[in-house]
């Protein structure tokens, strides 16, 4: 009779601690140059973190033959000792659109650059990532490519996954891969109002219920990037990245006219880009509540608990804008 309710005692607390295990914390590296400054350092210890997803590189058309190309590879400056490396490489749409895409090629070719760079960085992969938004025009392709990647490179295989992938996945259908990764931005459409494209409970609420349908395992992206909308007479004429509120305020060039909003007092060039006057910036940017409020949401929707939360991306712009105790915070929501 002891031993039974020893046992009992025993299974009920091993169910209790895998119900409160939380997830993971992981980073997008999305840089060329794989080098960390002590900042990020500092960051990856603090949450324990020992996994990276990497940008590899790029793929996308010659100008010319329309051919895929690879794009700005990456360059390893440091020894990634005590780090699980998962390369991503992201596909261009326009790749997949291709109606004479050489598919078995492309596979390839696409292994062989990853094993290449694996090889000359003494990288041992375990998982490769695949991150395309591919469309309803452009699936067949990519589910093609999927499969045959996954036999040629023989390891653990995740894709990204979007908002309406989930909710219209008979019509988007499912790639063959092991596990998918949900990102959970870039909702809205870059547009001079005064709503944030990066992320919007109103339009979330409107995919997060079929997320509990959704048949493949997902662990979630989660944004801390900023970047400011440019606008010129009432029309966005481009994204420019490295660019927050507080940067802009330290600007004598700029006028903060709102919250979000500044105007350019005089004709000047910033990180390279030319600016008129008049011309108007809106700074688009998730906050510390911004990050609770989509864990929440994501937590009271969920089919399987997520193995881990990967934030995108890790760079010391975006990093110091938080106080160093979010990511924990985030993910013990789930």
């Amino acid at each position: 009779m002891k031993n039974n309710i020893l046992i009992g005692f025993v299974f009920l607390l091993l169910v209790s601690c895998s119900k409160t295990k939380e997830p993971i914390v992981s980073f997008y590296y999305w840089k060329t140059i794989f080098k960390l400054s002590e900042t990020e350092k500092e960051v990856l210890r603090e949450n324990n973190v020992t996994k990276l997803y990497i940008r590899y590189f790029d793929i996308g058309l010659h100008p010319e033959s329309k051919e895929p190309i690879p794009i700005s590879p990456i360059h390893f400056q440091e020894n990634m000792d005590g780090f699980e490396v998962v390369p991503v490489v992201f596909i261009k749409n326009k790749v997949m659109l291709q109606t004479n895409l050489d598919i078995e090629d492309l596979a390839q070719k696409t292994f062989s650059l990853v094993e290449e760079i694996n090889a000359k960085n003494k990288i041992a992969s375990q998982e490769i990532q695949i991150d395309c938004d591919w469309t309803l025009e452009s699936k067949g392709n990519y589910l093609k490519f999927i499969e045959r990647f996954k036999k040629l490179s023989h390891k653990k295989l995740s894709a990204t996954i979007r908002l309406h992938q989930v909710k219209y996945f008979k019509k988007t259908k499912i790639p063959n891969v092991d596990s998918g990764v949900l990102m959970y931005y870039n909702m809205g459409s870059i547009a001079p109002d005064a709503e944030n494209s990066i992320y919007s409970s109103k339009i979330a609420e409107k995919y997060l219920k079929s997320l509990k349908k959704y048949p493949l395992h997902l662990d979630f992206a989660l944004p801390i990037y900023s970047w400011g909308v440019h606008i010129r007479d009432e029309k966005v004429i481009g994204l420019r990245s490295k660019l927050n509120v507080s940067e802009l305020k330290k600007d004598k060039n700029f006028e903060q006219i709102d919250a979000i909003f500044f105007k350019v007092k005089k004709s000047n060039y910033k990180n390279g880009i030319f600016y008129e006057e008049n011309d108007k910036l809106k700074i688009e940017a998730i906050s510390a509540e911004d990050l609770k409020e989509m864990a929440q949401e994501l937590d009271g929707n969920l089919a399987q608990r997520p193995n881990e939360i990967i934030f995108y991306d890790l760079d010391e712009f975006n990093i110091k804008t938080y106080e160093k105790n979010i990511f924990k915070q985030v993910v013990s929501y789930f």
